[in-house]
């Protein structure tokens, strides 16, 4: 990972999404009082880089996207085979872990709140244990990744915290100085608009 400073602005530039991400756990994990196993970071980093394409958070039926209802999904899955078990309940897993993590303060604001998905999420990574436990050469990997769930939750709850502020700092750095419409654009705000897209 390098950085270039321009003025008070940095930017960041990784090989990929999941090695920034992997980079940004592990090291709130490291400064932890109760560190989880560097596997789990390692998973959670794709579970992030996954989910930061927004087609994978939604589902398409007839034609309409709508966001996954994952307690459904949970029922569903109790009647299927076992390769449709394993790909269901770990996208259960790793959508309520994204949701606890990333949009934690927005998850209480839904008809359930953060703990009915925390509770989902565990759930369904101590299913997918029973269905197939070995994950990244680690036996009983679910089971570990089940019992870091809460943890790992902060930890990505903090990183997006910390993107949250890195982005509220450019809008008021191009709050602070005149810049021409192509400048706004590339900063995401719409010229004439008072807020950030």
């Amino acid at each position: 990972m390098s950085e270039k400073k321009s003025n008070s602005l940095s930017i960041i530039t990784v090989e990929s999404l999941k090695s920034f991400f992997f980079n940004e756990l592990d090291h709130i994990n490291r400064n932890s009082l109760c560190p989880v196993p560097q596997e789990t970071i390692f998973y959670s980093s794709g579970v992030l880089e996954k989910y930061s394409l927004s087609e994978a958070y939604f589902s398409q039926s007839d034609g309409k996207i709508r966001e996954k209802i994952l307690g459904e999904m949970y029922l569903t899955a109790q009647h299927k085979g076992q390769e449709e078990q394993k790909r269901i309940f770990r996208e259960i897993g790793d959508t309520a872990l994204f949701l606890c993590g990333f949009f934690s303060d927005a998850i209480n604001k839904k008809l359930v709140d953060r703990s009915y998905y925390l509770n989902l999420g565990i759930s369904a990574y101590q299913r997918m244990n029973y269905v197939e436990p070995r994950c990244l050469d680690i036996p009983s990997f679910y089971s570990i990744l089940a019992t870091s769930f809460e943890t790992l939750t902060h930890l990505i709850a903090t990183t997006s915290r910390k993107l949250h502020n890195n982005q509220n700092n450019i809008y008021e750095l191009i709050l602070s100085t005149e810049m021409d419409s192509r400048e706004l654009l590339i900063h995401g705000i719409l010229p004439g608009s008072d807020k950030a897209s």
